[in-house]
């Protein structure tokens, strides 16, 4: 049996990493049999990061080298698609993945209301007498890291101007049907799904979370590919 090994489940979603969510997703449609198993110290992992795939032979890190070895395995979470609908698909995954997910992070790490619960969340299994030291050090690497990318560098009115257009692009596919890509969900909702449901789990108000959950396009897209794609 193959094992996906994901962060554990936070505010209310499979995963906090919307990454570990899509290939959740992937492997349910693929029809092989799997199995989750819950980690919070990725270091030992190929890339240091989840998700990860235990498959008989190796460990396939990275949730696009997962869906590669899915798809070799004979998946296709793009059935029926054109090549330019393909195309497309691709474009609004990397939207979500290499944009909207950096403004997420930000807004969780970044967030000093946010902050306290993040660090109960994700760092429980250090000692609490150096908890606090110890997870702000790493708070630091992060928030420098998204300096480093880019998307630290804006303002907060800058950022969310960003997100909106990102926000138009993906609402611009949904006015046509249930889904991205039609009627059925394919791989761009199992990435910008998921994407927008860590946008709205943000455990504290923001005004990324306020923007998907006041935003009845958006809001019933999520729900719909949950529904679409169930996870136990």
């Amino acid at each position: 049996m193959l094992t996906l090994l994901t962060y554990p489940s936070a505010f209310g979603l499979f995963s906090a990493s919307p990454f570990c969510v899509k290939s959740a997703f992937m492997l349910q449609q693929s029809g092989q049999a799997w199995q989750r198993s819950d980690m919070l110290d990725p270091r030992k992992m190929p890339h240091q990061k989840l998700p990860v795939l235990r498959t008989p032979e190796r460990l396939v890190p990275d949730s696009d080298m997962i869906r590669i070895w899915l798809e070799q395995q004979g998946a296709d979470f793009d059935k029926g698609l054109t090549d330019i609908q393909k195309a497309q698909s691709r474009t609004l995954v990397r939207t979500a993945e290499e944009h909207l997910y950096f403004n997420i992070v930000l807004d969780r790490w970044g967030n000093d209301r946010v902050w306290p619960i993040l660090r109960e969340t994700f760092f429980t299994g250090i000692p609490a007498l150096i908890r606090k030291p110890v997870s702000g050090s790493i708070r630091k690497a992060v928030l420098k890291g998204i300096n480093s990318q880019g998307i630290g560098r804006f303002s907060l009115s800058e950022r969310l101007d960003r997100v909106e257009r990102d926000l138009e692009a993906i609402s611009a596919y949904l006015w046509q049907s249930p889904f991205l890509m039609g009627n059925q969900p394919t791989s761009a909702d199992m990435s910008v799904g998921p994407m927008l449901a860590a946008m709205r789990a943000t455990p504290a108000d923001t005004p990324l979370t306020q923007r998907i959950k006041q935003d009845t396009l958006l809001n019933s897209y999520v729900d719909r590919v949950e529904e679409a794609l169930p996870l136990t």
